[in-house]
């Protein structure tokens, strides 16, 4: 069986949708699965339902009949600064998730985070070396940069394990995201509404407004290569996971309108106070660590993608 966690979240539902159609089975799906928003990424799936908090004595027994584990659930919210919160699930369980894939060699896959890079001052390359040094910007990219690196110190570790950076996802089944969903969610909800669009004002001399630039993947590369390494599990160690190209805010906002069908209406709001000062300007993840371990497949363009989760998703409010 494989176990995938976070399963009624974004990333992990796409991807149960992935191995379903790849023609997997005994999939289980762990999560707190009593949102009411969130039901519409499980509902109507061959998959069984596990509680978060009861897994670990639910899988008592059954430790040899699981193939993989990725462990993609946390707390994701990078305006929560409850560090409680985080230090519960993003930390202790993931260090209790990897102790588990220790004792019975289970292949762990798990999500980490490009805000572990911070404002980017020692770049964007997933090496252990640089790791050490990351000084994220708020308590979500800290619980995310503290189990790296105590991944790193360990001595005993499963046979393959892989932590993935994320960079800036987008795509459907993000519905449930609120305020954290992507820019092209928004955009495309804004322009229904209103026609127009506003986005974040540059409050740094040295950007205009709207070229804040970002990694943006598209959620199916993200799928692609998290099934790539479940299968072939190559060097175990960090992956940074976005497209490796930086592209604006406005740029996505475009694509958005063309998507639609419709002309750019596009203004400017101030970023608010309480992620002004830890915004991150400028992400590219370097992925040539991934692509010297063999992922191969190109990923998708960003109006390409967008025009995608426009037209195949948002137009009809369909999930994957």
């Amino acid at each position: 069986m494989i176990i995938v966690t976070g399963a009624a979240g974004f990333i992990p539902s796409v991807f149960i949708g992935r191995l379903l159609s790849e023609g997997y089975g005994d999939i289980i799906a762990v999560d707190d699965f009593s949102r009411e928003e969130k039901k519409p990424n499980w509902e109507n799936r061959d998959i069984e339902r596990v509680e978060r908090d009861v897994f670990f004595e639910w899988v008592k027994g059954k430790e040899d009949r699981i193939e993989s584990i990725v462990h993609l659930g946390a707390r994701t919210d990078t305006t929560e600064f409850d560090r409680e919160i985080f230090d519960r699930l993003n930390e202790k369980y993931s260090r209790d998730m990897w102790n588990l894939c220790t004792e019975h060699q289970i292949p762990l896959i798990y999500a980490s985070s490009a805000a572990t890079y911070g404002l980017g001052e020692h770049g964007y390359v997933d090496s252990h070396n640089v790791a050490k040094k990351l000084q994220p910007l708020n308590p979500y990219g800290w619980s995310k940069q503290n189990f790296d690196l105590w991944a790193l110190e360990r001595k005993e570790a499963p046979f393959f394990w892989a932590g993935i950076k994320f960079f800036n996802v987008y795509g459907p089944n993000e519905y449930h995201k609120g305020r954290m969903a992507s820019v092209v969610f928004h955009t495309f909800n804004q322009v229904s509404k209103t026609g127009a669009m506003k986005l974040f004002r540059s409050h740094r001399d040295d950007v205009e407004d709207g070229y804040q630039s970002r990694d943006f993947i598209y959620v199916k590369d993200v799928v692609d290569v998290l099934l790539w390494l479940m299968e072939n599990r190559p060097e175990s160690g960090l992956y940074n996971l976005g497209t490796g190209k930086a592209r604006p805010f406005i740029d996505l906002a475009k694509a958005t309108f063309e998507a639609m069908g419709k002309t750019p209406d596009i203004s400017f709001i101030d970023t608010p106070e309480d992620i002004r000062d830890t915004y991150q300007y400028f992400t590219e993840a370097s992925m040539h660590k991934l692509r010297k371990a063999g992922y191969t497949q190109p990923f998708t363009e960003l109006e390409d993608g967008v025009k995608d989760y426009v037209r195949n998703y948002l137009l009809d409010g369909k999930r994957y």
